[in-house]
């Protein structure tokens, strides 16, 4: 007797608990492709999924198309690691005086 049916439901039962968990979004993002309406539509979807632009878009030539990139964040991995950076600071244990020369400057 095989258990070849019994293997395909539980790779059937896998895949749509896959498909019902919803998959973390990445914090950055860089979408790249041919500079054509599918690339401007997924990037177009990250922003309707809340991403935001982050740097300018790149574009490079490849000896026949256009190929484009473009970076996207998450708006809350922005304040995460702002967040960070303020604690870090916060914590750096600094007892001496900075010189008049470094005055105004961070």
């Amino acid at each position: 007797m095989s258990d070849a049916p019994a293997q395909l439901v539980t790779a059937a039962q896998t895949a749509a608990a896959d498909q019902e968990q919803p998959q973390e979004k990445l914090a950055y993002r860089l979408i790249t492709g041919p500079d054509d309406r599918a690339f401007c539509e997924r990037i177009s979807a990250a922003l309707t999924e809340g991403y935001v632009l982050h740097g300018n878009p790149a574009a490079t030539f490849n000896g026949t198309s256009v190929i484009v990139a473009q970076a996207v964040i998450l708006p809350s991995a922005i304040a995460t690691a702002d967040a960070a950076v303020a604690t870090a600071v916060d914590e750096l244990d600094f007892d001496g005086d900075f010189p008049e020369a470094f005055e105004g400057h961070a």
